[in-house]
């Protein structure tokens, strides 16, 4: 175990945890709601710090991440451990897994990234697979190695953390991808088991930190689909600015939620409300529908091409090879 950061010391021998909005007060010998954070004798500890339950080197589309250094692989690593309990969760198996891992240092980490770096056309480290920011003191550690290899840090997120330890992560942060659940205070509340506001106001945060960011919004039948959530979504997003990518994934029955998959119409409907404010909306997981691609917002071209994870830029220098225009936010 691993002293964990943000917490307080409380009366009998309870300690707060000041890490994300859940604010758990937690009583001696038990953990806080993301099974990773428990009171031993009046301190606060990381049961996961070091320990690795998944990694692969991946393509970075698979974050997704479609507008940074599209083409390249990324080292990617992720632990047990979530502060949400999203009854529809696609990675139950790792994220509500009990006590588990491989033990491995940051420095580990650092040495194995640059490996792939020189080897295997990769950028540097991505922390997914579960909720990173209950990996919280391991990536503090990890992420400054990473940079001062050259090398990028990102984090694939649900984004609900409270601010100041979120903006303190975010310094050796050079993209995210945050999963924007739904858009309403009631998904949030009864189906996700959080909060929305927090999540919206760290989507902002990373902007302001200067990150690359680009949201992801799993669209589930019946539950967060409605055209008019899905408009105020873009919309949104659209007033930070309306070039950030706006992935749409279909939703396949998993863990507590068995519904039927998301009907190709419904997201269909959903990519066009989203395409009334931003420049790109993309659909995951549904080739058929083919929406993967990245097009010129001038006159439509073909800039990106994908197929699955097999990535071709078909321009250079910024400029579209019909129009010759300048494009924005393609590539960071």
């Amino acid at each position: 175990m691993h002293l964990a950061s943000w917490a307080e010391k409380q009366d009998n021998e309870r300690v707060l945890c000041l890490l994300c909005p859940h604010a758990c007060s937690i009583p001696q010998g038990e953990k806080g709601k993301c099974r990773v954070r428990v009171n031993r004798k009046g301190n606060l500890y990381s049961e996961n710090y070091g320990k690795v339950t998944a990694v692969n080197v991946d393509p970075i589309e698979k974050k997704p991440l479609y507008h940074f250094h599209p083409g390249k692989n990324i080292l990617s690593l992720g632990t047990f451990g979530c502060n949400l309990h999203c009854d529809f969760c696609q990675n139950w198996q790792i994220a509500h897994a009990a006590e588990q891992g491989q033990a491995i240092t940051p420095e580990e980490v650092a040495r194995i990234s640059h490996k792939y770096y020189v080897n295997q056309n990769s950028l540097g480290v991505a922390y997914t697979y579960s909720e990173p920011g209950m990996w919280y003191e391991f990536i503090k550690d990890t992420a400054p190695l990473i940079k001062e290899g050259n090398m990028k840090n990102v984090l694939v997120t649900n984004g609900f953390l409270n601010r100041r330890p979120f903006k303190e992560l975010l310094v050796n942060i050079d993209a995210l991808n945050i999963d924007v659940k739904g858009f309403a205070d009631e998904f949030y509340k009864k189906i996700v088991k959080g909060k929305l506001k927090p999540v919206l106001e760290n989507c902002y945060l990373a902007r302001e930190m200067g990150c690359h960011l680009e949201i992801t919004t799993l669209i589930i039948p019946g539950l967060n689909d409605d055209e008019h959530e899905i408009r105020d979504l873009a919309k949104w997003l659209a007033s930070i600015d309306p070039l950030i990518p706006l992935h749409l994934s279909r939703y396949y029955p998993n863990y507590k939620l068995q519904l039927e998959p998301t009907p190709l119409k419904t997201l269909e409907r959903a990519w066009e409300r989203a395409k009334e404010y931003l420049h790109y909306v993309y659909i995951g997981n549904a080739p058929e529908l083919d929406k993967c691609h990245t097009y010129c917002p001038e006159c439509n071209a073909v800039l990106i091409e994908r197929n699955f994870y097999n990535t071709r830029l078909r321009y250079e220098e910024g400029a579209c090879p019909k129009c010759s225009k300048q494009v924005k936010g393609v590539i960071d």
